[in-house]
């Protein structure tokens, strides 16, 4: 189920605001120029710094191109609390969204203030987010799909916020759905439907990420530099 021929396909789950633990995994599976790594969204809030992880973002964007961002619902939140369009921007502050304003140095005094304070390399960033990427067997997106749509007639909201809907059933789409958004205590496996990658680390778990050719899964602890590795042989 891999690419062989392509170089290697990476999926990264949520990083909220973690650079160093981001730092740590980067290294650890060390993409070629051949390789694509895809970032599955929830780069910001609760954790210490969301500015350094989008710094972080940006710089290995202009490293390897082929890098794809996906836009997670916090994205979504912080952009439409700044005036964008998104959804539920009223929320952002109370689900971590004070966090990432203060790694800007933002504080309640400016909130009104914080369109203009960002760096405009890390609105554009946010701006270009992209809700899926389908790259055959796999779909990946931040929170999965609505299991009784088909592709075509999936919503961006359904693939930014979906949780237990999605997460309980199967789905007809043809392709596994690679995801994060919800918590868990390591990768969720549902084959072939669908791959679970965030392993909550901004809560004390870890960030996963997977490569497909090999079906091996990379992990790193909160807190922790040190990167492990296991085969996942459902993935052979």
């Amino acid at each position: 189920m891999g690419w062989r021929n392509d170089g290697r396909v990476f999926a990264i789950g949520d990083i909220h605001g973690c650079p160093q633990e981001l730092d740590a995994l980067l290294k650890g599976i060390d993409p070629g120029p051949a390789d694509t790594v895809i970032f599955v969204g929830d780069y910001v809030d609760r954790g210490p710094s969301a500015r350094d992880v989008i710094d972080r973002l940006i710089a290995f964007k202009q490293r390897h191109p082929a890098a794809i961002f996906l836009k997670g619902n916090h994205e979504d939140m912080m952009l439409h609390f700044l005036g964008m369009p998104g959804h539920y921007g009223d929320s952002f502050l109370f689900n971590g969204g004070f966090a990432t304003m203060m790694s800007y140095d933002i504080d309640e005094s400016r909130l009104d203030h914080a369109l203009e304070l960002l760096p405009p390399a890390h609105l554009e960033f946010l701006q270009r987010l992209e809700t899926s990427y389908l790259r055959p067997p796999y779909l990946f997106v931040h929170a999965g799909v609505h299991p009784l749509r088909s592709l075509e007639e999936q919503e961006a909201e359904d693939m930014l916020w979906i949780r237990q809907e999605f997460i309980a059933n199967p789905h007809d789409l043809g392709h596994t759905v690679i995801f994060g958004h919800t918590p868990m205590r390591d990768v969720l496996l549902d084959l072939p439907y669908k791959i679970g990658l965030d392993t909550g680390l901004v809560y004390g778990g870890r960030l996963s990420a997977l490569e497909f050719s090999e079906g091996r899964c990379f992990q790193v602890a909160r807190g922790s530099k040190k990167v492990s590795s296991h085969r996942i042989k459902a993935l052979r």
